[in-house]
């Protein structure tokens, strides 16, 4: 097989369109990463003096924003590009950021967490779809390693923004003004990247842009109305969009399980673990480092394999590894859970995200992959608001082990909607 074969055999990782994207999710999800994880959860409780459940809301709206536009920036991306979709919503970043330096009152910084979520909500629908579209490109259509490295920035930003915080806060003395402006400066360079984004990837154009550059003598068209493109829309995704209906649990809880741990693992840390700013990062690199080491091998394997095993192995293992760690009182042990928990969400992320891939339809898959992503990140709105109910009402480790649960939970659902595919694919044939 000839190299430019084998090369339209897989998605490159070396596509312009990845690495741009690759370099804006890293960037989005060290600002992210560095104000939900590091910053805020002890800004909000300690210099403000707010309760957990106000610290767990502010992250529910954050989750919120970032969610109810993800299927509309979707739809808009389908008809403007890739490049003016982010650059617009990216702006929302610095405002956010901006926001929250001034911000006093739960009411302000609520506000600014809802922004937040605005401004970065079209990154997974544009990354997704982006890839989707690649893949299909590709005669194996397979998106695993894509996924996996899409995966690898994410967490590497996520992982990399409270460590560099952290550091920042501990040796160089920096109160939280300084690193705000910090983070301003970061979420100022991810505008300027989307800006280079493409409008389109291959012979995938915008309608807007289909539109202009059609050939032939130029046609007069009905103006467009909304209301009406949305109905056609609505129709073309209900008609082409044929999935097991559990799919729809199953990417509300995928997130729910996270967005349980999101809003405490940072005060159980502190409170349980009693581990300094340092040892918490490590922590972070214990458990972040494996899962991005470990996603673009793992991403290839799903390729090779398929997702099933992966997402079974990944499911129960996750499981255990956080009812585990909701136990663990010892800084050693706690080092092991949370190595078990990035394994198993290397297992589980690009296996889960390439299965979704197979379910996407080749019209409107934009529109698509931000209702998937919609409903997937509604659980991440419901999460922090039940983890910060569970934490203050129940047990400091109570949201661990609902995790736990909820990941049991999608282990059974995963094997149903397997099997009914393969049901269903049976009598089709």
């Amino acid at each position: 097989m000839s190299g430019k074969a084998a090369e339209r055999m897989h998605i490159s990782l070396a596509s312009p369109f990845i690495l741009k994207m690759w370099i804006i999710i890293f960037l989005v999800e060290f600002v992210k990463g560095s104000l939900l994880v590091a910053l805020l959860p002890v800004y909000m409780e300690n210099i403000l003096g707010l309760s957990v459940t106000v610290v767990g809301f502010a992250f529910a709206l954050q989750y919120l924003g970032d969610n109810l536009f993800r299927s509309p920036f979707g739809w808009v991306m389908e008809r403007i590009g890739y490049r003016w979709t982010m650059t617009g919503a990216l702006l929302l970043l610095l405002v956010a950021v901006g926001l929250i330096i001034y911000a006093k009152d739960a009411v302000s910084l609520s506000l600014a967490c809802l922004i937040l979520g605005i401004g970065t909500s079209p990154l997974w629908p544009c990354t997704m779809t982006g890839i989707t579209e690649l893949a299909g490109s590709t005669r194996s259509g397979s998106s695993g390693a894509a996924m996996g490295a899409v995966e690898m920035a994410s967490l590497a930003g996520t992982g990399v923004g409270p460590i560099i915080v952290n550091f920042m806060m501990d040796h160089g003395g920096q109160g939280y003004r300084t690193v705000f402006l910090v983070l301003m400066g970061f979420a100022a360079a991810v505008v300027a990247v989307a800006l280079f984004l493409p409008s389109k990837i291959g012979g995938h154009a915008p309608r807007v842009v289909r539109e202009i550059s059609a050939e032939g003598p130029p046609v007069t068209r009905k103006p467009v109305r909304p209301l009406e493109s949305l109905k056609r829309t609505w129709q073309q995704v209900t008609s082409s969009l044929k999935v097991s209906r559990l799919l729809f649990p199953a990417l509300f809880l995928q997130a729910f399980a996270i967005g349980l741990m999101t809003p405490v693992v940072t005060l159980f840390a502190r409170s349980e673990l009693h581990v300094t700013p340092n040892q918490f990062s490590l922590l972070l690199i214990a458990g972040g480092g494996i899962t991005v080491l470990t996603l673009i091998p793992a991403g290839k394997l799903v390729d090779k394999v398929g997702t099933s095993i992966f997402l079974n192995i990944g499911f129960l293992l996750a499981a255990c590894s956080m009812a585990f760690f909701s136990q663990v009182r010892w800084l050693p042990l706690a080092f092991v859970a949370v190595a078990l928990v990035g394994i198993s969400y290397a297992l589980i992320l690009p296996a889960w995200n390439a299965f979704l891939a197979k379910q996407v339809p080749e019209g409107e898959r934009g529109t698509v992959w931000g209702l998937f992503l919609t409903l997937q990140g509604s659980g991440m709105v419901a999460g922090p608001v039940v983890s910060g109910k569970l934490w203050d009402t129940v047990s400091h480790g109570a949201p661990f082990l609902a995790s736990a649960g909820v990941m049991v939970v999608l282990f059974g659902l995963h094997l149903l909607i397997v099997h009914r595919t393969k049901l269903k694919h049976g009598r089709a044939h």
